[in-house]
């Protein structure tokens, strides 16, 4: 449903970037604080933005060659002065960790912060169990 209306001409760019920042990123960033990020995880969230962005502002006119061409990564982080989503990510995460400092000592989020399991694993490899 939103491609169709990221593909649209008739919509400003300034909407579309409403729209991704209201819905989009609020949807895609819910309960951040929590996730566990690989460098899997955070390559595959920057390609999904820079596609949503590529979309949103559309191809660009060169009156050098006098044709239209895609924006480069550089050229699109360069217009749209905003956070990425693993940045916002990030101050999420940080958010978290401030509140969950200033929680009274009883609260469970506190108590799992400063848990202490009191083993510790065995070295070398694990053994096998068949």
């Amino acid at each position: 449903m939103l491609q169709k209306f990221f593909k649209n001409k008739n919509i400003s760019k300034k909407l579309k970037l409403r729209l991704k920042n209201t819905i989009l990123d609020k949807t895609l960033t819910y309960a951040s604080e929590t996730w566990t990020l690989t460098k899997w995880d955070r390559k595959q969230l920057n390609i999904f933005e820079r596609k949503l962005y590529s979309r949103i502002l559309g191809p660009v006119y060169d009156n050098e060659k006098e044709n239209s061409r895609i924006l480069t990564n550089k050229e699109i982080y360069a217009s749209v002065i905003k956070p990425t989503i693993i940045e916002t990510i990030m101050l999420n995460r940080l958010h978290w960790f401030g509140r969950v400092l200033r929680m009274e000592e009883n609260r469970i989020p506190k108590r799992v912060l400063y848990m202490n399991l009191g083993t510790t694993r065995l070295r070398g490899r694990p053994r096998n169990r068949w």
